[in-house]
C-alpha cells in the first residue's frame, strides 16, 4: 500500500502522534471472531473481552508497547 494511502497516515496518527517508520513485523489484533485494522470503528459491546493479540518476529527479547485510543 502506498505510504500517503496507509490508514495511519491520512487519519494523521503518523505525523502528529509517531514519526514515520518502516514496519519490521506483523501485528494482528482480534476481538471474538472480528479481526482489528487500521481505522476500524469497534462499538462497546464488541471489545467488552480482552483482545487477541498476535505479534510476529522470533526473538523473545524484544519488548514491544501496545496503544490503543478511542473517540468520544
Amino acid at each position: 500500500m502506498s505510504r500517503d494511502r496507509e490508514p495511519l497516515v491520512v487519519g494523521r496518527v503518523i505525523g502528529d502522534v509517531l514519526d514515520p517508520f518502516t514496519r519490521s513485523i506483523s501485528l494482528r489484533i482480534g476481538y471474538s471472531s472480528r479481526e482489528v485494522t487500521n481505522g476500524c470503528e469497534l462499538k462497546p459491546s464488541q471489545v467488552v473481552n480482552q483482545p487477541r493479540v498476535d505479534i510476529g518476529g522470533e526473538d523473545l527479547r524484544t519488548f514491544y508497547t501496545l496503544a490503543s485510543s478511542h473517540t468520544l
